[in-house]
């Protein structure tokens, strides 16, 4: 299985860059998500890496091949790649069942019809679509239609398996049933997966890493764990996370024992950084996950301003000073409108920004100074 390697990748149309000069090895067996907002260059790497889109400059490997290098003229086709592609709207042939959409490419590739038989049967036991081997593609639900591409995507075991947005057509409950059919799928076979997505919570879940990009430059390449506790910027702690990251500005004040003092609305709190850094400007950002605020009988006094909740958990937001911050409540609990109550901080997970760089300083403890 194959290493996928991209060395200053650069896409230009006229004076717009579609991707920036991105660097990044996609590891043997990897499932790695292209996440980011709309136009943020993910599609169009998926695509220069299955040769679909032709770069500006820069060089692809896969697999040890050189598939293009602006610099020597190399620049295999999509076939000669050996890679599958899974399109957003299944792209199936309406006139053939679903055993003639599995075949089809296999008889393409000129295979025999025992190997092909043995190939589509073990598809249909894989995908759990043995029963609808006869149907035609108007004749199957969204979910299992796309069971039905992702079968015929695999059947000429490709190296690595593209997929852009391929669940984005599905309703809620199919997305995440279909969700643990790829993650299984993924175990099974060994493959490389590259997966665009503009749905964060899609890609913390499927991927072994998440590239994350914003207008073509590369934000953070990481396990969706550390993308998610430990974001390189304000961008990145703001886009990953559902509730939202709370962000509020402050100051912060170095101390003789290697703690901080921070200061907002008023309020003075003690930081005890994980580890050291160096801190060049007091005015900083404090990033706090909302299940890092807890509410409590003691505290900083905050008013709510809403309460949702979901069953096992609620999302409380509350009023403190000019902020909005979001808590996340674990249990069957609801807050009244405008109901008083005090929050704290928990957890050695409270990130602080430089204000100006937006950069990650460092995470640790937050505590009510006394």
């Amino acid at each position: 299985m194959p290493e996928i390697i991209l060395k200053n990748v650069t896409k230009r149309w006229g004076k717009f860059v579609g991707v920036d000069n991105l660097n990044m090895t996609i590891k043997d067996r990897g499932f790695v998500t292209l996440l980011g907002p709309s136009g943020c260059g993910k599609t169009t790497t998926l695509r220069m890496i299955a040769g679909l889109e032709t770069p500006t400059s820069g060089q692809i490997i896969i697999d040890g091949v050189t598939v293009f290098d602006s610099e020597k003229g190399i620049n295999i086709s999509p076939a000669k790649r050996n890679v599958g592609f899974l399109f957003q709207n299944y792209a199936l042939w309406p006139h053939m069942t679903v055993y003639q959409n599995i075949a089809f490419g296999l008889e393409n590739l000129k295979w025999k019809k025992e190997d092909i038989k043995a190939r589509v049967e073990e598809l249909l036991k894989m995908l759990k679509i043995e029963e609808f081997v006869s149907r035609y593609p108007s004749e199957l639900s969204g979910g299992q239609q796309q069971r039905v591409a992702i079968a015929r995507t695999l059947a000429p075991n490709p190296k690595v398996l593209f997929m852009d947005e391929p669940l984005s057509n599905l309703d809620a409950k199919l997305r995440l049933e279909m969700r643990t059919e790829l993650k299984r799928l993924h175990t099974e076979t060994n493959s490389t997966f590259v997966y665009v997505t503009h749905d964060q919570l899609e890609a913390m879940t499927l991927a072994t890493e998440v590239c994350l990009m914003k207008t073509g430059l590369l934000q953070q390449y990481d396990p969706p764990l550390t993308v998610y506790a430990k974001p390189n910027n304000l961008f990145v702690a703001d886009f990953v996370g559902n509730p939202a990251m709370n962000f509020v500005e402050a100051t912060a004040k170095k101390l003789e024992n290697g703690t901080y003092l921070i200061k907002f609305h008023d309020i003075e709190t003690i930081f005890t950084p994980n580890n050291e850094f160096e801190l060049k400007n007091e005015n900083v950002v404090l990033g706090i996950r909302p299940e890092y605020i807890e509410i409590t009988k003691k505290g900083l006094p905050a008013k709510v301003y809403s309460t949702l909740p979901a069953g096992m958990e609620t999302t409380v937001k509350v009023n403190l000073g000019n902020d909005i911050l979001t808590s996340v409540v674990f249990g069957i609990i609801d807050y009244k409108v405008d109901e008083k109550v005090s929050i704290d901080f928990k957890g050695n997970g409270i990130i602080l920004f430089d204000k100006e760089s937006t950069n990650r300083l460092v995470d640790g403890k937050l505590e009510i100074k006394k």
